[in-house]
Parts: structure tokens; C-alpha cells; sequence
């Protein structure tokens, strides 16, 4: 039941909010959220309170084995890596393309494009979402190209409830509040166009938010968040 006392029902929402309620309280909270501005309010505050906890905390990139589920989750493999006779050939074909000032010059003239793109492309970013303290629980993974593109992909088969929908948001300046993405079709991809997305930032935080169907009738999240992650510059590796 939720209790009358504002003090403690503000720490029944922060405790929803880290996901320690059990379904039946869990949905008794999220009807209140839906139902009352005043408690909406203070789930705001408590995200607000967790952000700031979050930010003191130093930045810590994934660890491999995390990395290693990921990648096998999203189907990928590592590429093999040159062997010692490749990188020896390698070596050798460049000191015989130098012997010749012709082929120097066309081989800079070629590859010079190449070698300049690094400097010019933007740099990729990943996230992972986890569960509000559950971190050992990932659920969805991001991953924004060099180009800005951004792809959300899931790590669990999430059951949406009916009436219910899973969306995207993301925020830079806690002055500025959330921005929607959109709404998300649990367990399946979503892509994103960089026009859509903006220039993300290291330390950029993304969230998926169970909503009423259609998505928030706020400019804000009002249900509870189910993700939550900070965008770390990936390896270049």
C-alpha cells in the first residue's frame, strides 16, 4: 500500500526507482507515478539525486569479460589479428616500393586520403545499459559510429506489458531535462540517424523508460526506468 507520509513515500519511490520493490509494490508505484504529478515530481528528483551519486563516481570502461558477452551476444567476432610472417612481408613490400621515387610518389598520392581519415571521422562511443542497481545485468547495448550513427541493440528478451511501451531518451545537461528518442519495440534493434541523435558527448546519459502506451504524456519520463547508461569513448582497437 502506498503510505500517506510524504517521507515515506518519497523513499518508496527511490526504492522503486532502484528496482528493490517486488512486482506487486513495483505496480502499485507505477500507477502512482502515472496518477500523481507530486510523486512524478519526486521520482524526477530522486534520478536527479542517483545522476549526481553516479557523477562522483570515476568512469570505469566495461570490463572484457563484459565486452566478450556483448560482442557474442551481438553475433560478433573478433578479427585475426596479422601474424608475425604477415607483418615481416608487409615490412619488406615497403622498402622495395621505396627503392623506386615513382612509386613513392604514387603510393603517398594514393594513400594519403586514407591515412588523413582517421583526423576527420568522429569519434565512436558505446553504452550499456543496465538495470538501476544491477549492474552485474545488462540489457541493451548502444554502439554510435563514427558518423553518428547510433544503434540500439538488446541483450535480453524483454516482456513489455500490454498497455505499456518501452522508450528512448537521453540527457547532456540535467538544466535541460531529458530529450526523446522515441519509442523502442522490445527485443528488436533500433537505428538511428545522426540528425536525430546530435553530437554525443563522453559521460552522455541514455535511458529506457516504461511508459503508457504512445510514450510519456510528458516532456519527461513518467514511469520507471528499466536501463540506465553513460556513453564511453570506444577503443579504437
Amino acid at each position: 500500500m502506498i503510505p500517506h507520509n510524504p517521507e515515506e513515500r518519497r523513499a518508496l519511490i527511490g526504492e522503486y526507482l532502484l528496482g528493490l520493490l517486488d512486482e506487486h509494490e513495483a505496480a502499485e508505484v507505477r500507477q502512482l507515478l502515472e496518477e500523481d504529478e507530486s510523486a512524478a515530481r519526486m521520482a524526477l528528483e530522486w534520478e536527479r539525486h542517483f545522476l549526481e551519486l553516479s557523477d562522483r563516481l570515476p568512469a570505469h570502461a566495461p570490463s572484457p569479460a563484459l565486452w566478450a558477452r556483448i560482442r557474442q551476444s551481438l553475433g560478433l567476432r573478433d578479427e585475426p589479428r596479422p601474424g608475425p610472417l604477415t607483418n615481416w612481408w608487409n615490412s619488406l613490400l615497403t622498402w622495395r616500393l621505396t627503392a623506386a621515387a615513382l612509386a613513392v610518389a604514387l603510393l603517398v598520392a594514393v594513400l594519403m586520403p586514407v591515412l588523413r581519415a582517421p583526423d576527420l571521422a568522429g569519434e565512436r562511443y558505446t553504452v550499456v545499459l543496465q538495470q538501476p542497481g544491477e549492474a552485474a545485468k545488462p540489457g541493451w547495448v548502444i554502439q554510435v559510429s563514427s558518423d553518428g550513427t547510433l544503434s540500439l541493440d538488446p541483450l535480453v528478451a524483454d516482456q513489455v506489458p500490454e498497455g505499456r511501451a518501452l522508450q528512448f531518451w537521453t540527457l547532456i545537461d540535467p538544466a535541460d531535462g531529458p530529450r526523446s528518442l522515441g519509442l523502442v519495440e522490445a527485443g528488436q534493434p533500433l537505428r538511428l540517424p545522426a540528425e536525430q541523435i546530435g553530437a554525443v558527448q563522453a559521460g552522455q546519459l541514455f535511458e529506457l523508460t516504461l511508459e503508457p502506451a504512445g510514450g510519456s504524456p510528458y516532456n519527461r519520463p513518467s514511469g520507471p526506468v528499466l536501463y540506465i547508461g553513460r556513453a564511453v569513448l570506444a577503443s579504437a582497437n
